[in-house]
């Protein structure tokens, strides 16, 4: 794991030993167990390391190829190793010490601008080709690993952060305001449709998924892959589906413990971290080694409100799953004293720009600094299970069964999903119906859950942000048209690239902690394999999410396996965190409110509404509250804005 940074002067001129300096100097924030530059004339290249894979430690980076005439630096973890020694005649005794950075080397001899095709992992990585004189770089298909940019039409420099890149003389720091267009009007956790862009009109990122070569002459991105795999996989059996599933999902967890430190992950009382648990505890029993799961519970304060369908303190759920699964260390936190607003400036701070998680936003960065005191390497999570592998909303399905009028099957599914989830087998019939025929339903509708426009309408005018969104199904209330959650589902993976926020926030996490979140939910194989599985796969005798429900028999316990009754909500106590500092907040909504540089962006009512509900206290019940939620993000790009323009 690193930082990487690189200037390439197109027009031939030497680059400035005070340039590459300010760039690595930039970097010393961050611990590292070694700091290496190369320089050849026009080309500049830099890396930050931090030594997480055994393959990593003391190996030189950037690192140049003189018989090849081709360097690299990588901020990467390549997790198809073995299959890349076979593509590349790679012995297995070179094999097991050779670094991921190089592989991608030989990689690039071989496959030229195509080699990002072949590779399996998160990596951010540039190659400077000498023979033919250019820059080629990628982002994995997430995005996981940032890699930022600024160019003009003599210099093209890169890093894994933004605040290097600024540190260049001639690097301007002026506001992107499209990209907050974008922020503002989606509604949403995702916070731009355009991948490229950030809150620096003249700093752009190499999106997910895509990767950049740049000459004296041009500059071109490439889309070089796609999550869709475009066709559907047929199988014999509910049992064959079953056992295909297993079989890649513990590839995805197995590729991912590669290090020479302690292994931990993220535990929920749910079924995605919990599976991603069960998966890897059976693989690290083979090699003697123990998992520290990190979980977060509410303060000791804290009395819950909730109803009984859900719950905020998991810890019960979470020690079930602890028990059942064996040979983990299990660690809980509940940061007393600690709060989203509190820490708003360090983590604004850290991550460069605005997030959308402010709620959990404390406790993720406390994990993150938990997990690194227990000497953690490698943190798992599950984070993107819910569109992979715990997909299937059960009213969604049976919305689809209703429309193709398949009563017989419909009744039999309601029976068993009331079983399932307690409650009468037609209770749940408006809801579906709405889903089926949301045409006819809607004009019946008495509670809309429209959002109120948070952007100033002459701000989004002129950006002319509405009609972008349009172009990737948003509508006015920033969210996607119509109910096609399928469809839904296929362009967040291949058009959007929704993780792009909160992979900013951990990459930045894990330079400051020394540590690598690694989600196998979202390994390249496991979500091919879950979009290509026919619809009921994913719901069948009454269960939602029921491939992962049966696919972890035996795995997890059958209270958090097959529990469709009560739902975690770990957000449940963020007002009531923040009540001490409430007069604070309200006092600074109150500028916000009178600031016309803000106004300019915001609509002013939604911002007076927000501050009136604000004034007449802090109401805990109303965590989900539109006010409230208009609050703290007008507030975060408030102090954004404030702090950094």
């Amino acid at each position: 794991m690193s930082a990487i940074a690189g200037i390439f002067h197109l027009n031939k001129e030497p680059v400035s030993i005070e340039h590459i300096n300010s760039m690595m100097g930039n970097l010393r924030r961050f611990p590292a167990n070694d700091v290496q530059t190369w320089k050849k004339e026009n080309i500049f290249l830099g890396c930050h390391a931090q030594w997480i894979t055994p393959e990593s430690l003391n190996k030189q980076l950037p690192f140049y190829d003189h018989e090849r005439q081709i360097a690299i630096t990588a901020d990467a973890i390549i997790d198809n190793r073995e299959e890349l020694f076979s593509h590349l005649n790679i012995e297995k005794s070179i094999g097991v010490v050779i670094p991921d950075s190089q592989l991608i080397l030989l990689a690039y001899q071989k496959w030229g601008e195509d080699c990002p095709k072949y590779l399996i992992g998160d990596f951010a990585f540039m190659i400077w080709d000498n023979k033919n004189q250019k820059l080629f770089g990628a982002r994995d298909p997430s995005g996981y690993r940032t890699l930022y940019y600024y160019n003009d039409t003599t210099k093209f420099a890169f890093c894994t952060t933004i605040k290097s890149l600024l540190a260049l003389p001639f690097i301007e720091k002026k506001l992107n305001e499209s990209w907050l267009a974008e922020y503002i009007a989606i509604s949403g956790m995702i916070d731009t449709v355009d991948a490229s862009t950030t809150p620096y009109q003249n700093i752009k990122q190499i999106p997910p998924f895509h990767s950049v070569t740049v000459s004296r002459d041009f500059l071109k991105l490439n889309k070089y892959g796609q999550f869709n795999p475009g066709k559907t996989l047929k199988l014999k059996s509910d049992q064959e589906y079953i056992d295909a599933f297993q079989d890649v999902f513990q590839k995805a967890v197995k590729s991912r413990l590669r290090t020479h430190r302690n292994i931990g992950s993220h535990l929920s009382g749910g079924l995605d971290s919990g599976s991603v648990v069960g998966f890897a505890a059976r693989e690290l029993k083979h090699q003697n080694k123990l998992l520290h799961t990190f979980s977060y519970i509410p303060p000791s304060d804290f009395i819950d409100y909730t109803s009984k369908h859900l719950m905020p303190n998991e810890s019960p759920y979470i020690k079930k799953t602890v028990d059942y699964v064996g040979g983990v260390s299990d660690h809980y936190y509940s940061f007393d004293g600690v709060d989203s607003y509190s820490e708003l400036n360090d983590i604004l701070d850290m991550n460069e720009m605005p997030y959308k998680f402010f709620e959990n936003s404390f406790w993720l960065k406390g994990i993150f600094e938990k997990a690194h005191l227990e000497g953690i390497g490698v943190l798992l999570n599950g984070d993107n299970g819910n569109l992979s592998i715990s997909w299937g909303n059960a009213f969604y399905y049976y919305s689809f069964l209703l429309k193709k009028l398949r009563w017989i099957s419909l009744a039999k599914e309601l029976n068993q999903y009331s079983e399932n989830a307690g409650g009468s087998r037609f209770r749940n019939l408006p809801v579906i119906a709405k889903m089926a025929f949301p045409r006819i339903s809607r004009p019946f509708s008495k509670n809309s859950m429209y959002r109120p426009l948070v952007i100033n309408k002459e701000f989004a005018n002129q950006i002319g942000i509405f009609h972008k969104l349009k172009q990737f199904g948003l509508n006015e209330s920033g969210w996607f048209s119509g109910n096609n959650l399928n469809k839904h589902r296929r362009m967040v993976y291949d058009e959007i690239y929704p993780w792009n926020a909160g992979n900013t926030f951990n990459t930045k996490l894990s330079l400051q902690y020394s540590l690598w979140k690694r989600d196998p939910t979202n390994d390249i194989r496991v979500v091919k394999f879950c979009l290509s599985l026919p619809d009921e796969q994913f719901v069948q005798k009454g269960m939602d999410r029921a491939l992962i429900r049966r696919s972890t028999e035996n795995i997890l316990p059958d209270e958090i396996r097959l529990n469709q009754k009560v739902r975690g909500i770990q957000a449940a106590d963020w007002v009531h965190r923040i009540v001490p500092h409430w007069g604070e907040l309200i006092e600074e909504m109150r500028e916000l409110s009178e600031d016309e540089r803000i106004l300019k962006y915001f609509n002013k009512e939604i911002i007076d509404q927000a501050l009136r509900k604000a004034k007449e206290g802090p109401q805990r019940e109303n965590i989900s509250n539109y006010d409230y939620r208009n609050l703290t993000q007008s507030l975060m790009l408030y102090r954004f804005i404030k702090n950094n323009f």
